[in-house]
């Protein structure tokens, strides 16, 4: 699966593009500096994303798109 794949997937998933998840993360304080474990801890509890899909998410979220 391609990464742009995942990206498309979790947008089917949560109904928000990932630069709309990008921007819910850092009103929760995520950032650049956050480890993966509590960006993946939130998005599976808030979104439902699995691993994958959440590892997707935290590269966008700590590197910019």
């Amino acid at each position: 699966m391609s990464f742009q794949a995942y990206l498309d997937a979790v947008e089917r998933k949560t109904g928000l593009t990932p630069r709309q998840l990008g921007e819910k993360a850092r009103e929760h304080g995520f950032d650049a500096g956050t480890k993966a474990a509590p960006i993946v801890a939130w998005l599976a509890e808030d979104d439902g994303l699995g691993r994958g899909h959440a590892m997707a998410m935290v590269h966008v979220i700590t590197t910019g798109e």
